[in-house]
């Protein structure tokens, strides 16, 4: 498939250390907190053309549903876009790891059937931009399916959030923000949210600024509609 121009270096995000730390936290959060779980959720019913953003270690890849015809996954971070690719050889349906960021994907318009975003919204530099860039390459109709951290609905914690948010958490864990209201922007960015359901991650014991998560999916407009 010919490549959209992007505006942003192949490498726009590079953190080596965190991503070897992520990739051992991911795989022992899928086994042990219950993530693996959720990613089969997101993922279920999924068919056609996909397209994957900040698929980091290709943790979802294998969860993919047979009917998937191609999974294009968009992976900035080098080290983590790497271990997507031993990934992908391992996968039941065709996947793509592709160099590039969420702010400008190089793909064409209206090219994919149905979008997938897993703990990466939380990181973009430019949520906005993002998003509409999600919706730019969805077919009218297309699903956005999304598994994100968000704003806590306690105050409490949604203060510690912002807190954390301002000082040290981006630095440590790759530029993750915890406290975006990502409902709220997917809605921002002219998608139809569907269905939904808030969830803690993990589901007993300590809880972190990230532990409130939102799952769910989102529709591109029909063009009538728009």
């Amino acid at each position: 498939m010919p490549l959209r121009s992007a505006k942003v270096p192949r490498d726009a995000v590079h953190h080596p250390l965190f991503a070897r730390f992520y990739a051992r936290m991911s795989v022992t959060a899928d086994l042990k907190g219950g993530i693996a779980a959720h990613r089969a959720e997101l993922l279920d019913g999924l068919s056609g053309r996909v397209i994957e953003i900040g698929a980091g270690n290709g943790l979802n890849f294998a969860h993919y549903p047979s009917a998937v015809s191609e999974v294009v996954a968009i992976e900035p971070e080098r080290t983590l876009r790497q271990m997507a690719v031993e990934s992908a050889m391992r996968a039941e349906v065709p996947v793509d790891v592709v160099p590039g960021a969420a702010e400008a994907l190089p793909v064409k318009s209206e090219a994919f059937d149905a979008a997938v975003a897993s703990l990466v919204l939380c990181t973009v530099r430019d949520l906005p931009r993002a998003l509409a860039e999600i919706r730019r390459v969805l077919r009218p109709g297309g699903e956005l399916r999304f598994f994100e951290h968000g704003l806590a609905p306690g105050r409490g914690m949604a203060r510690a959030q912002r807190v954390v948010d301002r000082t040290v958490w981006p630095l440590l864990f790759g530029g993750c923000h915890t406290s975006r209201d990502t409902l709220a922007a997917i809605e921002a960015a002219g998608f139809e949210l569907g269905t939904y359901r808030r969830l803690t991650v993990p589901e007993k014991g300590l809880q972190f600024p990230s532990s409130p998560c939102v799952l769910g999916v989102a529709r591109r407009p029909e063009l009538a509609g728009e």
